[in-house]
C-alpha cells in the first residue's frame, strides 16, 4: 500500500522494513493488541515527505494527528489504548522510565545508528569504535538483567519494547556478547524474543534476517 492511499480512519504506522525504532512500534501495537494498518516505506520516499517535514521513521497517523518521534508515539498509544499498560502509572516509576528511555535514545540508539545506517559509506574506524562501546556498556551493565525476569522488572514493560529491537540486531551489528559473562543478557534475549507478540511484530525481512534468534514452534 502506497503513502497516498493509506486509510484516513483508525491507526496508520509507517514503518522501515528493518529498523530498531519503527520495530520498537510495531512490538509495543503487537503486545497491546491495538488494531492498525501497517505500510511499509523507506525514509526517501517522496510521498513521506508530504507528511513529514523530517522524513523520519516510524510516523503514526490517526484521524488528523500525525506522530514521529518514537517515543512521543509510544506513550501517546499506551495512553490512548490503556489495555496491557506499558508504561507506569504512578509519576516516579513513570519519570524512571523516560529518563531510561532518553538514555538508551542517547547512548545506545546513536552507537547503533553507526552502525546500522547506510553500511555502504560506513567509515571502518567508526563503526568499530561503536561496536566495542555498545559491547563493552553492555557488558558493564549485565547486572542489571540478572534479578528480574525482564529489565529492572518483574513485569513486561516499555523498556522492553524498547531494548529487543536492538538486541535481535547485535549480531548484525557485529557484536558477539561473552557468552559466561553475559548470561543474564542472553537468557532475557530468549525471553523476550519467545514472545509471540515479538515474532508477530517483525516484517518478513527481520524474520529471514534474525531467523536464528527466534523461538522455533
Amino acid at each position: 500500500m502506497s503513502v497516498e492511499n493509506a486509510p484516513q480512519q483508525g491507526i496508520t504506522l509507517y514503518s522501515h522494513e528493518d529498523d530498531f525504532r519503527s520495530h520498537w512500534i510495531r512490538f509495543l501495537l503487537a503486545e497491546k493488541q491495538i488494531k492498525h494498518t501497517l505500510i511499509i516505506v523507506e525514509e526517501d520516499d517522496e510521498d513521506l515527505a508530504s507528511l513529514n517535514p523530517y522524513n523520519q521513521l516510524p510516523m503514526l497517523i490517526e484521524n488528523d494527528l500525525k506522530l514521529f518521534k518514537t517515543h512521543i508515539i509510544s506513550e501517546y498509544l499506551d495512553d490512548r489504548y490503556r489495555q496491557n499498560k506499558l508504561y507506569a502509572d504512578a509519576p516516579a516509576p513513570r519519570a524512571e522510565q523516560r529518563q531510561y528511555i532518553w538514555r538508551f535514545e542517547q547512548d545506545w540508539f546513536k552507537l547503533a545508528d553507526t552502525m546500522l545506517r547506510h553500511p555502504d559509506t560506513l567509515n571502518a574506524a567508526e563503526k568499530k569504535k561503536a561496536q566495542q562501546q555498545l559491547k563493552d556498556t553492555l557488558v558493564s551493565l549485565t547486572p542489571l538483567f540478572q534479578h528480574y525476569p525482564y529489565f529492572m522488572s518483574d513485569n513486561f514493560t516499555i523498556l522492553d519494547c524498547m531494548l529487543a529491537p536492538i538486541f535481535v540486531r547485535l549480531k548484525h551489528m557485529g557484536i558477539e556478547l561473552p557468552k559466561q559473562q553475559c548470561r543474564p543478557i542472553l537468557l532475557y534475549c530468549q525471553r523476550i524474543f519467545s514472545r509471540p507478540a515479538f515474532l508477530k511484530s517483525m516484517t518478513f525481512q527481520e524474520k529471514s534476517r534474525y531467523s536464528e534468534l527466534l523461538a522455533k514452534p
